[in-house]
């Protein structure tokens, strides 16, 4: 949502700040062309005084020029004004110890042309061929336009400053006000981050509008329904059949083992009853593992944490898998390299890590070569690592890959039953307090799943 407050904000500071800048440079260009116009026709009424002042002066060609650049009432800055009779003679210059032949060159247009001005030059110059009393007069006047360059680079300076300051105040209220028009929705994407698994009948407030902050609300609202339908429906589905397979997998256990005791059976009879009560032990323990995990989700598990012990976890879990596999022995060690104040316990819940536990342990006791399991605990001050070892035969590479899919049962389980969820479940349930599992072959036959736990 940040992210699309800065996106708006700049966006709209970016136009704005173009709008702003095209306004201010039209701006500048308009008052210089106004600044061009209006020396220009300061030019215009000189020359007109100039020439006036030559009609009323009499005997000017006999007597010589009259200085009259006092009498002016706009005279300009730098002013030169130079004249010339008919026959291109100099009769009047204001310009001192300068050569002025070069302006032959612009008698000869102003023949041609009448009237010349040139804005581009420093200083600027306007010259005209005036008839005065039947006698042709060439009158050049040339000046710089301080005050109005001046006035000029005042104007750019001022259009800078404002521009820079107008793009800072339009960022700060871009990003102000759409955050403000945001709010809104900033609050809908708060409420709907606090709608998990199980709050799913949680509705969003709609308020008695209809724009379209309104209507996402109420369509979210119309989602949650539906999707709380779904959920609930998998989720008593998943609890109900659980419990109720659970039942009568309860009662064959302790009838295969009533069986067992009642009468002397054949050795062959005995490997089959063993079987069925192996793979009975299997769903009862797969059917518990779904129905403990019904009750958890990623976000409402963090309120139940508790301190629990990883040690006293792996224990109840081997004492429980002995109980059907009584064959399988573990090796528990502490690692040397662990801290002096090591705790060994982690924040979770202890019901759900035995699970993990309970089926490593289970795939170790039934692909194991030798009914043996070493795990070792290490404990550094951000980690504690559980290594589980058994020895077996290995899972290929591109195996590994697949592991903890869901239904995914490599080549050596091929001659075991098995539902290919164990690895999938443990996974998970690590997921929930935030631990990793990863599996290796240490050699062709060594299977080790290490269990990394954030401390």
């Amino acid at each position: 949502m940040r992210s699309l407050k800065r996106k708006i904000a700049l966006n709209l500071s970016i136009a704005f700040s173009l709008l702003f800048g095209i306004v201010m440079t039209i701006i500048y260009i308009s008052f210089n062309s106004f600044r061009r116009e209006e020396f220009k026709d300061r030019f215009v009424k000189r020359l007109d005084f100039t020439t006036n002042f030559i009609s009323q002066s009499e005997g000017f060609n006999e007597k010589g020029p009259i200085i009259f650049s006092e009498n002016a009432d706009n005279i300009l800055f730098n002013e030169n004004i130079i004249i010339f009779d008919s026959h291109k003679n100099l009769l009047y210059s204001t310009v001192k110890d300068q050569n002025i032949s070069w302006e032959n060159q612009l008698l000869d247009r102003l023949d041609r042309e009448k009237t010349i001005y040139t804005e581009n030059t420093k200083p600027e110059t306007y010259a005209a061929l005036r008839s005065i009393h039947g006698e042709n007069y060439y009158i050049i006047t040339s000046a710089i336009d301080t005050s109005g360059q001046s006035k000029l680079a005042y104007l750019k300076y001022l259009l800078i400053f404002s521009y820079l300051l107008s793009i800072a105040l339009i960022w700060f209220f871009c990003y102000y006000i759409i955050g403000k028009f945001l709010q809104p929705l900033e609050k809908l994407k708060k409420e709907i981050s606090e709608v998990t698994a199980h709050k799913l009948t949680t509705q969003i407030p709609v308020k008695a509008s209809n724009d379209e902050i309104g209507v996402l609300a109420e369509s979210f609202n119309t989602m949650i329904v539906r999707l709380n339908d779904v959920f609930q429906s998998q989720k008593d589905f998943t609890a109900s059949a659980s419990h109720e397979i659970r039942t009568p997998l309860t009662r064959m256990a302790f009838q295969l083992e009533n069986l067992k005791k009642a009468e002397q059976h054949s050795p062959k009879t005995l490997a089959v009853l063993s079987q069925i009560s192996t793979e009975i032990f299997q769903l009862s323990d797969l059917t518990n593992s779904l129905l403990v995990l019904t009750k958890f989700d990623k976000e409402n598990i963090k309120t139940i944490y508790e301190e629990v012990r990883i040690d006293e976890v792996i224990f109840d879990a081997y004492q429980k898998v002995e109980k059907n596999f009584p064959k399988l022995k573990m090796d528990f060690q502490i690692s040397e390299q662990s801290v002096e104040s090591a705790q060994l316990s982690v924040r979770g819940v202890k019901s759900l890590l035995e699970i993990v536990f309970i089926n490593l342990f289970k795939n170790a006791a039934i692909y194991t070569d030798n009914d043996f399991v070493n795990v070792t605990i290490e404990e550094s001050l951000d980690t504690l690592i559980v290594n589980v070892l058994s020895f077996g035969s290995t899972i290929s590479a591109e195996e590994q890959k697949r592991l903890f899919d869901p239904f995914m049962r490599g080549s050596n389980s091929q001659k075991t039953s098995g539902s290919g969820l164990g690895l999938k479940i443990v996974k998970r349930i690590l997921e929930y307090h935030k631990a990793t599992i990863a599996y290796q072959s240490a050699s062709t036959n060594q299977n080790i799943f290490t269990i990394n736990f954030p401390l």
